[in-house]
């Protein structure tokens, strides 16, 4: 908490709000995901706790899905693998982007939730980028690479509670 408590007093020393993502002017920022995060995220599917993602139909129905492929992308981005692309998630946020996501380590305890925006990329570098990024063990599930690359932009990250990172 105090490392938590420093954290934010510098930033704000630095011209950024106490909220993590918010500069004082009001104007926003990315997301920053902490690197003990982005190396829980990397190693969710291979520690046996992959991330669980949210999004919702036309009728405002929830749906949950997991998704092993899920990965840090940049400092603000995850990206997801899906391998067919019939999947209904790609259809659901084709039409509503937001998603939610949870991640729990139950080994490590370290967990949080992920709002975000998810999109379709479709340019040649980036899905190559995200299909090799992925685990292993998703690729060899798709080695004829006829999936589809998703990009989670990160809203905001919650852990206990709290508000980690936030673009808002």
């Amino acid at each position: 908490m105090l490392y938590i408590f420093q954290r934010l007093t510098k930033e704000k020393r630095q011209g950024r709000a106490a909220v993590p993502g918010k500069m004082l002017n009001g104007s926003t920022m990315a997301v920053v995901l902490p690197d003990e995060l982005k190396a829980a995220i990397d190693s969710s599917r291979a520690d046996g706790f992959p991330i669980l993602w949210a999004s919702v139909d036309d009728s405002g129905q929830p749906t949950i899905a997991i998704y092993g492929s899920t990965h840090v992308h940049s400092d603000h981005e995850l990206a997801i693998w899906l391998r067919t692309e019939g999947r209904g998630f790609l259809s659901r946020t084709g039409k509503n982007a937001k998603v939610f996501g949870w991640f729990r380590n139950t080994a490590t305890n370290v967990a949080c939730q992920i709002v975000g925006e998810a999109r379709r990329v479709d340019d040649p570098a980036t899905r190559d980028r995200v299909y090799n990024e992925s685990p292993e063990p998703e690729r060899k599930m798709d080695e004829a690479k006829a999936g589809v690359a998703v990009i989670v932009d990160i809203v905001r990250v919650i852990q206990r509670g709290q508000v980690i990172a936030s673009r808002d």
